[in-house]
């Protein structure tokens, strides 16, 4: 009996074609996890548990700036009243001390604020003084020095007030966030071959015409990682260059650009393929800043993209195009893409064996060859249709023939 391994060549042996088998990645299942940067551009972080507020007062500006609407409005009207009334107290002490407040002396003595018998006048006086309204009824006279040194502090302390509050109104509706509304950014990400590389490519595009001077991109992948010595780094932040890395990746930023970064072995998607893009938990942020021309104020715009928002495979669609002279943007199409032909494998594996892109390329071209002959023949098959059915409805229409017979048998007459 011979043995079995003469019978079945060895390298045709379940353990030599299992070990030969392309193995499949083991991939876990991607946790669902919050974005560190929402689509609008806000930062998803909550601070918990200061125990140093203190601080936020020692500079009240920007923490007057900084506050919600509602409760700069209620600031600022309190405000408003509590100065008016502290004043109104002094001017009503004022009017008490020198016995302004005593009808049996009004009569004899002259009045240091004329017509302010009570708290309520008094009160109408400091708003008077503060908001230089000066109705005429109510004056101040030289017969008290304080009640000058009360008027002169109460300007001072009115101008002051102004300042500070209609500063911190006007800083609160410039913003520079609220140019950054006109900064838009593609929904969706791309993954795709560009110059015989894999690049990582978004569009950016500012809708207003007064342009963004000296507008930088910045691109960030954000993800845990965890150091050889155990420590755990939930927020990671890597900087990745873009195409334009010249000159501090100024762009300018006239109509929509496609920004585009190369991912090469310095690049921290050197390694991911389509199917571990997929269960990464990285993120993609996109910071872009510039002085904005008509204000001077520095803005800047963000937003981020996940695993589940960079389509691989795909390129943006042309939305610049020339109309009479005039190069017009058509903001329909800011966000579509178009499938190309893209190897899945990643940057590192496409490095490795350039061949790859040799072969998804000519793929790419025979199934576009074979779309274009599908779409000819649909044509032609089409207008074959088009022109029989056109045909038949001029045979239809034409006139039939009719034929008379005589009763006696003689020669048939045609009419047409």
């Amino acid at each position: 009996m011979l043995a079995r391994k003469s019978i079945i060549p060895e390298e045709f042996a379940l353990p030599a074609l299992a070990s030969r088998a392309p193995r499949k990645p083991v991939f876990r299942d991607r946790v669902n996890k919050a974005r560190f940067i929402a689509k609008s551009g806000a930062c998803n972080l909550a601070h918990k548990n200061i125990r140093e507020q203190g601080r936020f007062l020692q500079d009240v500006f920007t923490t007057l700036v900084d506050l919600k609407w509602r409760f700069t409005l209620v600031i600022f009207t309190m405000t408003f009243l509590c100065s008016w009334l502290l004043f109104a107290m002094a001017w009503w002490l004022v009017a008490f001390a020198h016995g302004d407040l005593d009808l049996a002396r009004q009569s004899g003595v002259e009045q240091c604020v004329t017509n302010v018998k009570s708290f309520t006048s008094a009160f109408l006086f400091s708003i008077e003084v503060q908001v230089t309204i000066g109705f005429g009824g109510r004056m101040i006279t030289e017969q008290c020095p304080i009640a000058i040194t009360v008027l002169i502090l109460q300007n001072i302390a009115g101008l002051i007030i102004n300042a500070v509050m209609l500063g911190c109104i006007f800083m609160k509706t410039a913003q520079s966030h609220r140019r950054a509304e006109t900064l838009i950014f593609s929904r969706q990400a791309c993954i795709a071959v560009r110059n015989s590389r894999l690049c990582f490519m978004i569009r950016v595009g500012d809708l207003r015409k007064s342009m963004i001077i000296n507008a930088a991109v910045r691109l960030q992948v954000v993800r845990k990682t965890t150091t050889p010595e155990g420590e755990v780094i939930p927020i990671h932040q890597i900087d990745i260059q873009s195409e334009s890395a010249v000159a501090s990746n100024s762009i300018f930023l006239l109509a929509p650009l496609i920004i585009c970064h190369v991912i090469d072995k310095d690049s921290p998607l050197y390694d991911l393929s389509a199917m571990e893009l997929q269960c990464s938990d990285l993120e993609i942020i996109v910071i872009l800043e510039g002085v904005v021309e008509t204000t001077g104020i520095t803005t800047q715009a963000r937003t981020s993209y996940v695993s589940e928002e960079i389509q691989w495979g795909h390129r943006f669609v042309p939305i610049v195009t020339e109309e009479e002279g005039v190069y017009s943007v058509d903001y329909s199409k800011f966000g579509n893409t178009v499938k190309v032909g893209t190897p899945g494998c990643s940057a590192r594996e496409l490095d490795e064996k350039p061949s790859i892109l040799i072969q998804t390329m000519q793929k790419s071209e025979l199934s576009h060859q074979n779309s274009l002959r599908k779409r000819n023949s649909m044509r032609r098959n089409n207008s074959i249709r088009k022109n029989n059915s056109m045909q038949r409805n001029n045979l239809s229409l034409a006139v039939p023939k009719v034929q008379f017979f005589t009763p006696e048998g003689g020669q048939n007459v045609a009419v047409t």
